[in-house]
């Protein structure tokens, strides 16, 4: 079957322009949410002590990294998080635009 130019093939989805932007926020801000994870598991247990990471960071400096990260920590979930339950409920199709049956 061939296509027009320009035109999807019939019985093809498209990518609508905000489930594209939304794919695009999930990828891109998982990237900066892993190091933030990581440092906040780091801090947590380096307060607590276990597995000797209190070695590699004593328990007031862990505290207060562990402090700072809350709020990246919430911002970046927010961000990365939001966009990927639309784009899962677009695809089990609970959410539909305008245009479709």
């Amino acid at each position: 079957m061939s296509a027009v130019p320009g035109r999807p093939l019939p019985n093809r989805r498209t990518m609508k322009r905000l489930d594209f932007v939304c794919l695009k926020i999930v990828r891109w801000s998982s990237w900066p949410l892993l190091p933030v994870v990581v440092g906040f598991f780091f801090t947590g247990y380096a307060m607590t002590g276990q597995y000797c990471l209190s070695t590699l960071l004593d328990e007031q400096t862990a505290l207060t990294i562990h402090r700072m990260l809350h709020w990246p920590l919430l911002l970046l979930v927010l961000v990365h998080s939001v966009p990927a339950v639309y784009l899962a409920l677009r695809r089990w199709g609970w959410i539909k635009h305008r245009g479709e049956p």
